[in-house]
């Protein structure tokens, strides 16, 4: 069994709140999109606004292997003819090989929305749709708000789609546009739909319920052969169906085919680079692709999948691209430290009395406000200095941090800091755009004649978290500093806790330096 996977990130995953992309994002999308392996792009709504109408343009020029890029319009308005209408022009002037219309099946929305009556509304159907064949274009009937109007209204909805099938439409797609639509009721009426229509059947769901993803699988299992989707689930108000959760679904648990091995293998850093260009932080922990998706944090779930996988993951995470994850904390066991070490390749000898001191390490500091879950570089630190393998690289004599407003307006940040570096004192001083960035430079600017490997790793990422809030000003801050290796392209994270977030910072900052002076 194939079903088609049809994308419309760039069209309706565009309308999330908080999403826009640029011409540029949206070309790079379509590129990826079909190296993914995926049916049909659909780029946009031409006749809407200048960026889609440019895109149209712009994407004629570019050759793609699989897919079939689609253009996005509404039927034709009431009372003019198809050939006159300038929104059915401008799709025909986006010169794709695919149009995808969008009609009325609700008939509420006929005299509501349309104000038209629900004849003249078939009609509209019906030109738009001819008009589109008699120009040789594959055409896509979204049936709009269908299961809304099925429930309705039964012989009218499906009259909108005879007359799209008439027409001459390759698929009609069954819409829940509002969400609303819950999966018992989707089962009943897709069958209903396909014994009355056929094969030619697709499903467009919006996750408003919370069932967008189960709605298109249930829809696939009854013999739909088209699922439209987004990256991510992104789209208008809850969102659309993540085709990230749709695919492998299909392809792992139903054995339906939609997509080849290597895109499925390349689905999540697929997902968190749309994520990227969307300027939206990637969910961890969604299904299949997200960072905690394959992560393990308590004791019995460690030692569990150390031991056979299928323990505590229902799919192998290589097959979608991710990674597993055993997470260091509190609630960690004697398993998860062994894992970890395993994992970090550390050697260890004793493991049984060595992993026991680092559980009761690992609790004390998180008692005291650490995080381990995202500073793998701080806990093999910790486990350096348990086995005797941490080379300290200098001594800290003192630190200190000016910050200053000057009558322009400036705000300018400035750092001290002395080390006893090889028996000898270093007193260095670095400005920066603020006290952190201060810090670091002049960390580095005393250790670089030393150690000129700092140079390679640079400072990726510094979050901020306020512990126990309601000590106010006096509450203890957390920082997490991610840094990266352009040499190697190793990624750490490092940890400190303090009352003072200078302190902090500065305890998260060292390690970072320490792990990359501690490297093999």
């Amino acid at each position: 069994m194939k079903v088609k996977i049809y994308d419309t990130t760039l069209r309706d995953g565009a309308q999330a709140t908080g999403v826009s992309f640029s011409l540029l994002d949206k070309i790079e999308i379509a590129r990826e999109l079909d190296k993914l392996g995926l049916d049909y792009i659909e780029g946009g709504w031409p006749g809407s606004n200048p960026k889609d109408m440019e895109f149209f343009k712009r994407i004629k020029s570019i050759s793609f292997t699989r897919s079939k890029i689609a253009a996005f319009g509404s039927t034709r308005r009431k009372n003019i003819k198809a050939e006159d209408d300038p929104n059915l022009l401008s799709l025909l002037q986006a010169e794709t090989p695919v149009i995808t219309l969008f009609g009325k099946s609700w008939i509420f929305h006929v005299r509501k929305a349309l104000r038209t009556d629900d004849d003249e509304n078939l009609r509209m159907i019906e030109d738009s749709i001819k008009f589109f064949k008699s120009k040789d274009r594959e055409v896509i009937f979204d049936a709009e708000h269908f299961f809304d109007g099925y429930k309705d209204n039964p012989s009218y909805a499906l009259k909108t789609l005879k007359v799209a099938r008439e027409a001459g439409a390759d698929c009609l797609v069954l819409c829940d546009t509002n969400g609303g639509c819950m999966p018992y009721e989707v089962d009943q009426i897709v069958r209903v739909v396909r014994e009355e229509m056929g094969d030619c059947l697709g499903i467009h769901t919006h996750n408003d319920s919370g069932v967008a993803v189960a709605n298109s699988i249930l829809a696939a299992r009854i013999g739909v052969k088209q699922i439209q989707g987004t990256i991510n689930g992104y789209g208008e108000r809850c969102g659309n169906a993540d085709i990230c959760v749709v695919i492998p679904n299909l392809k792992l648990k139903l054995g339906i085919d939609c997509i080849p091995e290597e895109g499925l293998r390349s689905l999540t850093r697929l997902s968190r680079w749309v994520s990227e260009l969307a300027n939206l932080t990637p969910d961890e922990h969604q299904p299949y692709v997200g960072k905690s998706a394959f992560a393990h944090k308590g004791g019995i779930h460690a030692s569990g999948v150390s031991r056979d996988k299928r323990t505590y993951e229902h799919v192998t995470p290589d097959l979608v691209g991710n990674k597993r994850r055993v997470i260091i904390s509190e609630l960690a066991g004697r398993s998860s430290v062994l894992y970890k070490l395993k994992q970090k390749e550390l050697g260890i000898e004793g493991p049984a009395d060595l992993s026991k001191r680092l559980i009761d390490q690992v609790k004390k500091l998180e008692n005291e406000g650490y995080e381990f879950e995202g500073a793998d570089g701080s806990f093999e630190l910790l486990v350096k200095k348990n086995l005797g393998k941490y080379k300290k690289s200098f001594d800290l004599e003192g630190f200190r941090v000016i910050v200053e407003k000057r009558e322009d307006g400036s705000l300018i940040s400035e750092a001290t800091v002395k080390l006893r570096l090889r028996g000898k004192i270093v007193h260095t001083v670095a400005e920066g755009n603020g006290p952190v960035n201060a810090l670091d430079k002049a960390l580095r600017k005393a250790l670089r004649s030393s150690y000129p490997q700092i140079s390679e790793m640079h400072l990726a990422d510094y979050k901020v978290r306020i512990l126990d809030t309601g000590a106010g000003t006096e509450a203890k801050t957390r920082v997490l500093i991610e840094s990266s290796d352009r040499r190697d392209g190793d990624r750490w994270g490092t940890v400190g806790v303090s009352p003072n977030i200078i302190e902090a910072s500065w305890k998260a900052l060292l390690d970072s330096i320490e792990y990359k002076l501690n490297k093999k």
